[in-house]
């Protein structure tokens, strides 16, 4: 895996990590998860920057949004309790086949 390849995956797991801060900020609320949401954003952004240096703006965005999208999916069922039925997991499957296929298929 190329050093843009792992940019982006930090970016899509710093994705996650402003998703449940903004969730945790209850509105921009709260100090501590807004300033988490504020760097987890930044360092996302700025490594999706980098990364599509070298990837296709197309595929980057779409890896980073997939990882995002199920990662906080699968932190939402885990730790908030939302919901997990089959079709749920499902899709969140075929989301993450997705960026896995997305990877596979890009030009290096």
């Amino acid at each position: 895996m190329s050093g843009a390849w792992i940019m982006l995956l930090l970016a899509g797991l710093f994705e996650i990590g402003f998703a449940v801060a903004l969730k945790a900020s209850d509105g921009f609320a709260r100090l501590v998860p807004t300033a988490i949401f504020a760097a987890c954003a930044f360092i996302s952004f700025s490594l999706l920057s980098r990364a599509a240096q070298v990837i296709p703006i197309g595929t980057a965005y779409a890896v980073w949004t997939g990882i995002g999208a199920a990662g906080t999916a699968i932190i939402g069922i885990v730790a908030f309790r939302e919901g997990a039925d089959p079709w749920r997991l499902f899709f969140i499957f075929t989301l993450i086949a997705s960026v896995v296929g997305l990877n596979l298929v890009s030009s290096k």
